[in-house]
């Protein structure tokens, strides 16, 4: 069974065989279970394997059958399939994705007995670029915050709504997917926390302080009562309809707010946790706490914030010290 012209990057033109389609159809079945992994990794992860199996087939030698994966699998053919992405310009990050994704299918395959060997395992990812991520300045992020709370000031519902949004991802430094998955009663007004399920069904409390204490009271009182349908469930946040407010909204919610905001760049919600985690090291916050607030697994993903601060530090030292 011929498999058709298929790129190195992973987008086949036609199905592998049967036996190999039912190898990692079996492969998606593995990740779906057992690790709390999305819909969206799982076939990310299969599309690469897929790839992966269909650049060995592009000369013609198979693989054809499950018994042909030990002997066409080798290192050098795993390198082989890189190094021919890297020849077409793809991306650190796709490389490092698919690098994931052949350890993962090479570790599955040699428990399931289909390898003899687990060859993918020495495979190395290239190391990532750090990009300083794009953050709002403190002024900037006071001046956005002081255009939803006069968009707010006559007490119309989205409005609410949008003041509390744009409140918590800054204030909070949440995600943007943790902002709309909060019910009701995450929310302790009592010890002024919220209760946060981030990646990995990892749950954490984070404190928020009297500003978006104000406006989650004024959305509870005014705002949520006014849109609530029975769609609304224990959603906190809620859209024009009544249903739970989804991420495509509240990136809406805080582009809409930042491009009216005379100074400041339009941004992300996601840049809204980086100026959060920024203002807080530049505030003289310790990096673990940072971290803990934020949700990360290590310290390591919360270390690009030290290097921000020091990259503005550095920057104001250019334009102001006359020795620079």
């Amino acid at each position: 069974m011929g498999s058709g012209r298929v790129g190195s990057d992973g987008g086949a033109a036609a199905r592998l065989p049967d036996a190999l389609e039912a190898v990692l159809d079996a492969y998606a079945a593995e990740l779906d279970t057992g690790r709390s992994r999305s819909p969206a990794t799982v076939r990310a992860y299969r599309s690469d394997a897929h790839a992966l199996l269909a650049h060995l087939r592009r000369d013609g030698h198979g693989p054809d059958t499950v018994g042909d994966l030990a002997a066409t699998l080798t290192l050098p053919a795993l390198r082989g399939w890189l190094a021919a992405q890297v020849g077409e310009g793809a991306a650190r990050s796709s490389i490092a994705r698919r690098v994931a994704a052949a350890r993962s299918f090479g570790s599955w395959a040699t428990r399931a007995g289909i390898l003899p060997a687990d060859v993918a395992a020495r495979l190395e990812a290239p190391r990532p670029r750090r990009h300083l991520p794009e953050v709002l300045d403190a002024d900037q992020a006071a001046e956005a915050l002081r255009t939803t709370e006069l968009g707010a000031a006559e007490g119309e519902p989205l409005a609410l709504r949008d003041r509390l949004v744009v409140e918590l991802l800054y204030s909070c430094g949440i995600r943007v997917a943790e902002l709309c998955g909060l019910d009701v009663d995450d929310v302790d007004a009592e010890r002024r926390v919220l209760r946060v399920l981030g990646k990995g069904d990892r749950e954490r409390s984070v404190p928020y302080g009297g500003s978006a204490e104000r406006a989650l009271r004024s959305w509870l009182d005014a705002g949520r009562p006014a849109l609530a349908t029975a769609a609304s469930g224990s959603a906190l946040l809620l859209g024009a309809r009544g249903g739970r407010l989804n991420p495509r909204a509240a990136r809406r919610i805080v582009n809409d707010v930042t491009s009216a905001t005379p100074g400041a760049p339009t941004v992300s919600p996601h840049a809204l946790r980086h100026s959060a985690a920024t203002h807080l090291l530049e505030g003289g916050a310790d990096l673990r706490h940072v971290q803990e607030l934020l949700g990360h697994s290590t310290p390591a993903t919360t270390q690009i914030y030290t290097h921000v601060s020091a990259e503005r530090l550095r920057a104001a030292y250019r334009g102001a010290h006359p020795r620079a």
